[in-house]
């Protein structure tokens, strides 16, 4: 299977994302650029987990219908032709990192997936259901991990 290569401005893989982008900081989702992306791909889908929060893995996004012939997407937007769905805090779009003070640097697991179908979810999945949705759909996928601690 191809990859996807998954990069932020904002943060190097498994680097630590600033404040601004927590949810006690502007709660401004970080800017993206990924790039192959196949040519056969009818809608990319993206994911950010959490699989270090205390009650298990925590969603704080999920973007469908994101066009594949896009490149990226700018800090706090919707990635083009993204529909957002709602996220482990109950809002739509983009919930920053939030783990308990003191905890250890929590993982947020950015993934990106392109499919050769549209993806069907719940309007609130877990990241269980979107694993289960894409995972074995996916023609190609690339991961960015941000590190964040309170």
């Amino acid at each position: 299977m191809a990859g996807i290569e998954l990069i932020s401005d904002a943060f190097n893989d498994h680097a630590f994302l600033a404040r601004q982008y927590a949810f006690e900081g502007e709660n401004t989702s970080p800017p993206l650029t990924w790039r192959g992306v196949p040519d056969d791909a009818s809608e990319l889908v993206l994911l950010c987990e959490d699989p270090d929060a205390p009650s298990g893995t925590f969603v704080h996004q999920v973007v469908v219908g994101i066009d594949p012939r896009s490149d990226g997407v700018e800090a706090g937007q919707t990635p083009p032709g993204g529909t957002e769905l709602v996220n482990g805090f109950g809002e739509r779009g983009w919930g920053g990192p939030h783990p308990p003070p003191g905890d250890e640097a929590h993982r947020y697991f950015f993934r990106l997936y392109a499919l050769a179908e549209p993806c069907v979810l719940p309007d609130a999945p877990s990241a269980e259901q979107v694993h289960q949705a894409v995972d074995p759909r996916q023609l190609a996928s690339g991961d960015l991990v941000a590190l964040y601690h309170r």
